[in-house]
């Protein structure tokens, strides 16, 4: 019997929890053994508040980015082979009443997990050593990556990698570029990209 959305929704929490941690324990031991008398963590990966000299001009193109690269990553799947799943298809069929499962994985645990680490932690450590332009590409590429190489696993298909690669990975050069040069390096502003984009794609699953 399938387990009701009020039953899945604090076990859905719990595993968020646990996946941000999981992501921010490289940072946070970084962190700990080379920053923590210069600066609090969360400020040192980003989470602080944004600082967008064109707050209007930059809502507007990230709405614009978001709309472009969820109709890419729609097409992108439905060339997926049948029974290949995607981080949607657990809500698929549950309808309306998904929604907090669906906010919960948007914003916690995919969104959240995945700014820390690439935004908040790779690109600005990565940024010190090597400036801004080298270490977007490397954030981006192994965002990309992330997102390629299981549907590479799952579909033995070179497009399915190719695709399914350089959409999030262009896309996640654009939330480097978001935070670091239009936002004054906080990761508030490609976090909440993330997450209502996330939001979208679960919703178009039900």
């Amino acid at each position: 019997m399938e387990e009701s959305v009020a039953g899945l929704i604090p076990r859905e929490l719990i595993g968020a929890v646990i996946q941000a941690l999981l992501f921010a324990l490289a940072p946070l031991a970084v962190w700990f053994f080379t920053a923590r008398r210069k600066t609090p963590f969360f400020r040192w990966i980003g989470l602080k508040k944004p600082a967008c000299a064109q707050a209007g001009k930059t809502v507007l193109l990230a709405a614009a980015a978001a709309l472009v690269y969820i109709g890419a990553m729609t097409g992108c799947v439905k060339l997926l082979p049948e029974g290949v799943t995607t981080a949607g298809s657990q809500f698929a069929g549950r309808g309306l009443a998904a929604l907090p499962l669906i906010f919960i994985n948007a914003f916690l645990r995919t969104a959240l997990s995945e700014e820390i680490l690439f935004r908040g932690f790779i690109l600005k450590r990565a940024q010190e050593k090597l400036g801004f332009r080298a270490a977007n590409l490397i954030q981006a590429l192994l965002f990309g990556l992330m997102h390629g190489v299981p549907f590479a696993i799952a579909t033995k298909s070179a497009a399915a990698f190719l695709l399914l690669t350089l959409a999030p990975g262009l896309f996640g050069w654009y939330q480097g570029w978001l935070n670091e040069k239009q936002c004054g390096g906080s990761i508030l502003p490609s976090w909440l990209l993330h997450g209502c984009m996330n939001l979208a794609t679960g919703i178009l699953s039900l």
